[in-house]
């Protein structure tokens, strides 16, 4: 109660909202006639140490993983599935916008292109529920498609399309894959990005060679990716374990290397312009920070402290004791 009238958060709005969504999205699954089908299978692609078996199954593997996951990140994190570092006195919800506002400022949308008769249209490469389709909608006032290969993200994203922009909103999802993207025309977009998504294709000059594809010549494509630097080690252990806990977490067949994805940006037709380690920015708060515990109440971070963890743990059971999840 306190976390309610005394911030700017909704804990209880958001606590009814996901329980009112749990029965009509568990009668929609993609991945399974149940969430424990869904879950076991999940589990069982990740059981294995090779990611052969994950990559040739990635539709699975991701449909499984956002499934479960979709409704408890609109809960607790947002509408917009990624991370973002954040400078002193500047709210999360401040620090996700400017994320994103800083990548779509490397998009190329000058003024001059924005002024003419015809919107701009940009690409949203795994949309997710359309958290950044609808912040970069407004920071550009460009018109968006967004592609998610989950069903239940294309109407959860569709509806707060509609809500934010009403009956014919300047952006929208399908449904698709951006491994094989068979419902969008070659040469099409104007500019295309990607917020830690494309790390879900088991193969990143296949993905980047499609979303090529549909760029008009001369377009810009702008991605934050998940990958491993070159002091990634595969034979030390604690880096091993780091990284299987970052794709089991995530819903990932395998973090390629930084180098991998900058080898396949140009093999996929691309003149790489600008690239970095966006975990290096200058910033007060890191962008790990809201998955460290701490003793706050008024943070999500409680949660990840030893109490935190088993009244989580326990409410959880409850939920699934009362049939709420």
């Amino acid at each position: 109660l306190a976390v309610q009238f005394f911030t700017s958060s909704n804990p209880l709005g958001s606590t009814f909202r996901l329980l009112g969504q749990f029965r009509k999205q568990e009668k929609a699954l993609t991945s399974g006639p149940n969430v424990k089908t869904a879950i076991d299978e999940y589990n069982r692609l990740h059981s294995t140490e090779s990611a052969d078996e994950r990559n040739a199954n990635y539709k699975i593997l991701v449909n499984s993983y956002y499934d479960l996951a979709t409704l408890f990140y609109e809960w607790g994190w947002g509408s917009s599935f990624h991370f973002a570092h954040r400078q002193k006195f500047e709210s999360f919800a401040e620090s996700i916008r400017k994320h994103e506002y800083f990548l779509a400022s490397k998009l190329n949308l000058t003024k001059e292109k924005r002024d003419n008769d015809v919107k701009l249209h940009i690409l949203d490469v795994g949309c997710g529920i359309g958290g950044p389709m609808r912040n970069i909608c407004r920071f550009t006032g460009c018109d968006i498609t967004g592609i998610t290969l989950n069903e239940y993200q294309v109407r959860r994203g569709n509806e707060l399309c509609i809500n934010e922009f009403g009956s014919n909103p300047p952006c929208r999802s399908i449904q698709g894959d951006f491994m094989k993207m068979e419902k969008l025309e070659s040469d099409s977009f104007d500019a295309a990005y990607a917020i830690e998504a494309t790390c879900h294709a088991p193969n990143r000059a296949t993905c980047y060679r499609e979303i090529f594809r549909v760029l008009k010549p001369g377009a810009i494509f702008a991605c934050y990716e998940w990958c491993v630097t070159d002091k990634y080690n595969p034979k030390n252990s604690d880096h091993c374990l780091i990284k299987k806990q970052i794709e089991e977490g995530d819903g990932l067949p395998d973090l390629a290397a930084t180098s991998v994805c900058s080898e396949a940006l140009v093999e996929a037709g691309f003149e790489l312009l600008e690239e970095g380690d966006m975990a290096l920015a200058k910033a007060h708060y890191p962008w790990y920070l809201p998955l460290t515990p701490s003793w706050n109440p008024f943070t999500q971070r409680f949660q990840f402290n030893w109490l935190g963890l088993k009244l989580t743990k326990y409410a959880l059971k409850t939920m699934e004791f009362l049939w709420l999840a």
